[in-house]
């Protein structure tokens, strides 16, 4: 993968209104800062980050790009996916869909609350909600902790009470991947697999995006902070294989990934060029 690139994007960050901690203002200025020629904004289950960000996406020159990440699952394992509109606003049918979604996301929430409470750990809801603002999510929760003294750090909260396994974890019924894809495309987006290095996937990996790209994926992550060199190219050659466009994109979280730079990653591993967002829009819609 080059490092030639002139212009340069990123097309997976995240804001205040799902699980990152910058403000969607303050994320277009980092952009225009990083030289950023373009960014999507992938918040988790809302638009509103993206909503919020438009004027100063125009105010700094930047094509602002309307992305979104689910959580979704096939019957062996989780799947996230990130879906783009470039052309149309997401339908109403779809925001309604997402409403929804967050209603199973409360009661999931409300569940790990109690859990936290039984462990003696005084973290309500609301105190994740002020930190959640559009979507509250586990690493609110996290935050919550970190600042009453029970842990020292996000890792640390996931590892003893928060994650899979772990004594407060709560799962959470994620929409199955083979409904995500389609009711994404009826939308208007064009639904990416995201960071499938991830996934651990081994044999199985090349089965499993031939059997996405022949349900409707438009594209795949390529690039991702957590990827490597090795990683990148392959999922450049099945990405080519299988007729998908190449996404990329660093997964900013702003202080909850204190080490990952907008547009750069990990020391500088992520470098997407903004031919590919060209590549992308110029996809069938449906």
């Amino acid at each position: 993968m080059s490092n030639g690139f002139t212009a340069l994007i990123d097309l997976h960050t995240h804001t205040n209104q799902s699980d990152g901690t910058t403000s969607p203002d303050d994320l277009m200025a980092a952009a225009k800062a990083a030289g950023l020629d373009a960014i999507a904004i992938t918040d988790h289950d809302t638009f509103e980050g993206y909503l919020l960000a438009r004027p100063a996406a125009l105010e700094h020159g930047l094509e602002l790009v309307c992305g979104i990440e689910l959580s979704t699952r096939t019957a062996e394992f989780p799947v996230h996916l990130l879906g783009y509109f470039l052309h149309t606003p997401p339908t109403l049918s779809f925001t309604k869909w997402l409403t929804e979604q967050h209603q199973a996301r409360h009661e999931r929430n409300l569940k790990l609350a109690a859990k936290l409470q039984s462990l003696r750990l005084d973290v309500t809801l609301e105190e994740a909600k002020q930190l959640g603002r559009g979507v509250t999510g586990r690493v609110h929760f996290a935050r919550v902790m970190i600042a009453k003294g029970y842990v020292r750090d996000i890792k640390e909260a996931f590892n003893r009470y928060l994650a899979e396994g772990a004594p407060a974890y709560v799962a959470m019924e994620d929409v199955l991947l083979d409904e995500a894809i389609p009711r994404m495309r009826e939308a208007g987006g064009l639904p990416v697999i995201a960071h499938p290095g991830r996934m651990r996937l081994g044999a199985n990996e090349t089965e499993f995006i031939h059997r996405c790209a022949d349900r409707g994926l438009a594209g795949l992550e390529v690039i991702h902070s957590d990827h490597s060199l090795e990683e990148a190219l392959r999922y450049q050659r099945l990405a080519r294989e299988f007729g998908l466009a190449m996404t990329g994109g660093s997964d900013f979280h702003g202080d909850n990934k204190p080490r990952l730079k907008l547009g750069f990653g990990y020391e500088g591993n992520v470098r997407v060029p903004n031919e590919w967002l060209q590549a992308l829009r110029d996809l069938p819609r449906n």
